[in-house]
């Protein structure tokens, strides 16, 4: 048995101070009367003895409900486990480029973006590793921070579901950039001070670095030096690629334009953080990828898992506002007065 908020025990002081000024006002009180051994054996009616029950049902009533604030619960399940687990920094590239269509898997009904790829590739990822520590950022022109660290694996899926390209006339040009240096460092930062001694990251990015604060060899060096291997993906190819635009009319097509990332740089960061550069060119290469990552070398952690509690507070809510209620019947139809 415990408590959910102990920290409502203190309004124990407010009531043990309100329960001795009533107890010390009603000593220190008295009228003066003569001798009154010719008075009736019986002189005080069922009023006067409703006075000395109304204080007490005030008091063990506010007390009860003061417990049920505190919550008391019991624990129903709670484990002790070892995992094995790496933590992961997902880095994923969401420029104007990540509209391209060149990734839609063959035989599908629909194009699908590059970014929409990706998005269902890590989702599937994510969810064969359950025990591992994954968070998530994304670049543009600036990079973003979606998703610190996290164990909680289906908030991070929720969090990956809302990720999209920045579109629209009210977007800046920066935006729609790549800021590959600043995406690097900001997971670098995220996985410093991570439990597992593992880490590594999955830069995933289709352009080249034309923005940003950090340089990609800054955030590379960065990376070495704390131990945090950087997996690089490069998605797509140099050359035409389909995109889907909208015609005079509104109507949607496919028009196609010269893109182009810089593939050596990417080699560059793995090559140097000691992990390994993919070249992806269709969804099952980026899958292939995924999972030969998914191969690495884990930590063992130990961890206490609390799952479920059963709570008791109901029982103490229920007494507790049944006794102040009915005090407060007792003195206002009977008593008639404060007390």
């Amino acid at each position: 048995m415990n408590f959910a908020t102990p920290l409502a025990f203190l309004l124990l002081i407010p009531w043990a101070v309100a329960a001795w000024r009533l107890y010390r006002k009603g000593k220190r009180t008295g009228v003066l009367f003569s001798a009154t051994r010719d008075l009736p054996v019986r002189t005080a009616g069922w009023r006067v003895a409703l006075t000395h029950v109304i204080p007490p049902l005030f008091l063990v009533g506010s007390l009860l409900l003061i417990v049920a604030a505190a919550r008391p619960r019991s624990v129903l399940t709670r484990e002790h486990k070892s995992i094995q687990a790496i933590a992961i920094g997902m880095v994923v590239d969401v420029s104007g480029s990540m509209e391209g269509l060149d990734l839609t898997p063959k035989g599908a009904s629909s194009y699908q973006t590059r970014l929409e790829v990706v998005k269902e590739t890590f989702a599937k990822f994510v969810q064969k590793r359950p025990d591992d520590l994954i968070g998530l950022v994304t670049f543009g022109g600036y990079a973003s921070t979606r998703s610190p660290l996290t164990a909680d694996h289906a908030a991070l899926l929720h969090v990956l579901k809302g990720v999209e390209i920045p579109s629209g006339q009210y977007n800046s040009q920066d935006e729609t950039m790549t800021a590959i240096g600043d995406g690097l460092a900001t997971a670098v930062a995220r996985l410093k001070d991570a439990e597992p001694k593992t880490r590594i990251i999955i830069l995933l990015s289709d352009g080249l670095s034309n923005a940003g604060i950090i340089t990609p060899e800054e955030a590379t060096d960065a990376a070495a030096k704390l131990g945090v291997r950087v997996y690089t993906i490069g998605v797509g190819s140099n050359g035409r690629t389909p995109f889907r635009v909208r015609d005079a009319f509104g109507r949607e097509a496919i028009s196609y334009a010269d893109t182009q990332f810089d593939e050596a740089q990417l080699r560059s960061i793995a090559t140097q953080t000691n992990g390994r550069y993919f070249g992806v060119r269709d969804n099952d290469g980026l899958s292939a990828a995924l999972k030969e990552i998914d191969s690495l070398e884990k930590t063992k952690i130990d961890r206490q898992v609390y799952d479920r509690y059963n709570d008791h507070f109901v029982p103490f809510l229920f007494a507790g506002a049944a006794l102040i209620l009915l005090a407060l019947s007792l003195n206002i139809q009977l008593i008639r007065r404060v007390l």
